[in-house]
């Protein structure tokens, strides 16, 4: 006989110690979920989860999803310790912000090893457990970045261009199975990172050019991702959402125009 804990879905979420991850937690904790946090700062995520205040429904896992002896052990614990997974957010990414010739093939390697290989790793490992029960969501965190070139990002942009045709690939092959995949490209993102990475002169730039005037923030990456994941959206697979503020759509645009 099933009990309660067995029928309650679980999220597995990725890059979860901070930020979107974070959020993202937060989202599923809200709506019922039991959550697999992983991340490879350990000490972070066992804070973020202890933040949480759920000790029965959070595993904290430290992973590094580029790693694919950790991510099989990580994808058998959360199997082992829920009995399945019904939500995959890729969410975990690094990046170097070098101009192209200083990249060097370290760095490039470096990048696309957490942000596309990690993103493969995981629903390899994860999609079987998935399908035990019928199915589920997986949704790949890309970047605005995957969609324009901008300056310093030859990594981090065509890593996360090369995420969103992963996902349609994974869309076309595990939609016939039952798991939905979509992809979510955030537009400039009020974290921690940002707020120390990103000038006063890089802030009002942005600013300037995102058709909303502001930055996004982490809970409303998650409101995005957390609908790709839910029955309201059971229809949309191998899709990409810019949740960006309208930067996409403004493309190079003409300050002097929209004053």
């Amino acid at each position: 006989m099933a009990t309660t804990d067995d029928v309650m879905p679980v999220a597995v979420v990725t890059g979860a110690a901070r930020g979107i991850g974070l959020a993202s937690s937060q989202w599923f904790l809200a709506r019922g979920y039991r959550v697999a946090m992983i991340d490879t700062d350990g000490a972070a995520l066992c804070e973020a989860a202890a933040g949480l205040g759920d000790a029965s429904r959070v595993l904290a896992i430290e992973c590094d999803v580029s790693d694919e002896v950790q991510v099989a052990a990580m994808a058998s614990q959360v199997a082992q310790q829920f009995g399945r997974i019904d939500a995959l957010v890729n969410n975990a990414g690094v990046a170097v912000f070098k101009p192209l010739l200083e990249t060097t093939f370290q760095e490039w390697r470096y990048v696309f090893a957490t942000n596309l290989d990690g993103a493969f790793l995981c629903t390899q490992f994860c999609a079987p457990v998935m399908l035990r029960n019928g199915g589920g969501s997986i949704v790949n965190i890309a970047s605005i970045s995957g969609l324009r070139a901008s300056s310093l990002r030859v990594a981090y942009g065509t890593s996360k261009a090369a995420l969103i045709h992963l996902t349609k690939q994974q869309a076309m092959e595990l939609g016939n199975q039952g798991i939905r995949v979509n992809a979510v490209s955030p537009g400039p993102v009020d974290t921690a990172m940002a707020k120390l990475v990103h000038t006063p002169a890089i802030r009002a730039d942005y600013h300037d050019a995102i058709p909303l005037n502001r930055y996004g923030t982490p809970q409303e990456i998650a409101e995005a991702i957390g609908f790709l994941c839910s029955p309201a959206a059971s229809y949309i697979n191998g899709q990409m959402l810019a949740a960006d503020g309208g930067f996409d759509a403004a493309g190079i645009g003409l300050p002097t125009l929209r004053r």
